[in-house]
């Protein structure tokens, strides 16, 4: 072979092996620069305010900062907003409470500017649309400081909280997903703030109570890194969803509800009563019993006992028996808000019955809208945004999702196997937790006028066996989904946790 060809394969083969040897070392550039690119500063505004609650003069520092979620490969996939405060000077000895609303995708701004927060958003008490700015943001005597330190949780999707460009939404939008990045930022806040020992609470509102169901098994059923609690707080409960929605075969949606159409026609006057708790009650023994029994005969039941059950029916929802006979006593909720006071060409409202609403028109099956809910939602919009930029000093350009509509249209509602549709049920989760930890304690509040949420739905659920009802409260109040709209029931729901946080 001669020099010039052996020249040239010697030229070749360093060209061959010098080629692999640079490509990983370009990729390794790339891939240190797009980490670096991809890595979140989180920012933590802190305030030092005071003001009086529970009848005491409190200092406390209010803290709205960011935790940041990552992947394995330690990639930023979630930035989950809280705003926490905490008595000054801190003592460890005293209880926390964490708090978030539900949804899937709605943001801790109700609970926080409307019942527990140190502000809360002056809009009317008796059930009237809240109008337009401005706004009264006003002190709360009712939040929870003088007993609790307060930590609210906006989970991904919610709130300011996101989820960073290119990560999966199924990582994270689902009912163990959801969880899990819950109770990852309640630990992380505990190990920071030095918490370890102090008395813990967990609790939230309508979805809320789904979540509280699931973060205590996470937190004390399913780690090696268990996180024991005090008390459970559920707001406006579901946990049992068969019962949520009737579908053509499952009766249990209709029991539940009806309760909840007797003291909505009780409250407008279209059936007599002592009280929207003694309505309850007969509806309750009704719903249960000859109600019950109606419509698990389906097309087996007799004459004279669908007229007996279409007639009392009547008397408790102050529908017409010719409605009910035409709707085979199955009446849905859309229906019956339209139905209710048809003649006086209103609607009422789905999370509190109290409001009401006008149509386009007086016809048709179901109403519009919910009153009760554009009755309000403009107003804690505006506070909250008010709240975290102006005072707290939070700096984002992204909007505050109040209810976020990505979580909802993403959600993974299997568990176990078992999706949705079939039977989904996290009561049992709950019982376990109060099984295994014998000094834990739930609180229960239901408003008479909740159909998003029916009490009847929640005193089932939580009656199954398993759970231990000594350590179970319940609370009742004379408005809706939301009871802490209106006054006297801010004040006594504040009252009822005040009791059971300190009565431990």
């Amino acid at each position: 072979m001669n020099t010039r060809l052996i020249g040239a394969l010697a030229a070749a083969s360093l060209i061959a092996l010098s080629a692999p040897m640079a490509a990983p070392l370009a990729a390794q550039d790339e891939g240190s620069a797009k980490s670096e690119a991809t890595q979140i500063d989180p920012q933590v505004k802190t305030r030092k305010l005071s003001g009086t609650f529970g009848g005491q003069r409190i200092d406390y520092t209010a803290t709205i900062g960011e935790t940041i979620l990552k992947s394995d490969e330690g990639n930023p996939e979630a930035v989950i907003v809280t705003t926490s405060y905490v008595k000054d000077p801190r003592d460890t000895s005293r209880p926390v409470f964490f708090i978030y609303n539900g949804g899937p995708g709605s943001g801790s701004v109700w609970l926080q500017m409307g019942a527990f927060g140190p502000k809360r958003v002056a809009i009317p008490s008796d059930a009237r649309d809240d109008g337009a700015p401005p706004y009264p943001i006003v002190d709360n005597p009712e939040s929870l400081l003088d007993v609790a330190d307060l930590v609210f949780i906006d989970p991904p999707g919610t709130g300011y909280s996101y989820l960073t460009k290119g990560t999966d939404p199924k990582k994270y939008y689902g009912l163990r997903q959801d969880a899990r990045a819950v109770a990852e930022v309640i630990r992380r806040w505990i190990n920071d703030n030095g918490r370890w020992n102090s008395p813990k609470y967990l609790g939230g509102e309508s979805y809320g109570t789904t979540r509280t169901a699931m973060v205590v098994d996470e937190l004390e059923g399913s780690t090696y890194n268990d996180v024991a609690l005090n008390g459970l707080i559920l707001i406006s409960t579901i946990l049992d969803f068969a019962m949520r929605e009737p579908t053509p075969g499952n009766e249990m949606a209709y029991v539940v509800t009806l309760p909840n159409m007797a003291t909505a026609a009780w409250y407008h006057g279209v059936i007599e009563g002592e009280s929207a708790e003694a309505v309850a009650e007969e509806a309750r023994a009704f719903a249960l019993g000859p109600y019950a029994s109606a419509l698990l005969k389906g097309q087996d039941i007799g004459p004279q006992e669908f007229a007996a059950v279409r007639d009392r029916m009547a008397q408790l929802t102050g529908l017409s028996p010719e409605y009910l006979e035409q709707a085979n006593l199955r009446v849905t909720s859309q229906r019956f808000y339209k139905e209710l006071l048809r003649d006086r060409g209103l609607t009422i409202g789905r999370l509190d019955a109290r409001y009401t609403g006008r149509d386009y028109d007086n016809a048709g099956e179901y109403p519009d809208n919910d009153p009760s809910f554009y009755g309000i939602d403009a107003g804690y919009t505006a506070a909250i945004n008010q709240w975290a930029r102006e005072t707290l000093g939070y700096e984002t350009d992204r909007g505050y999702n109040s209810i976020g509509r990505d979580p909802g249209r993403n959600w993974d509602w299997t568990l176990g196997g078992f999706g949705r549709g079939a039977y989904l049920n996290v009561a049992p989760f709950i019982g376990q937790a109060m099984r295994q930890n014998s000094d834990l304690r739930t609180f229960v509040a239901q408003g008479w006028y909740d159909f998003a949420t029916p009490f009847f739905g929640a005193e089932l659920s939580l009656n199954r066996y398993g759970i231990p009802q000594d350590r179970l409260s319940w609370h009742y109040y004379d408005a809706g989904h939301m009871m802490y709209i209106r006054d006297e029931d801010r004040a006594k729901l504040s009252a009822d946790i005040r009791a059971f946080i300190k009565a431990r």
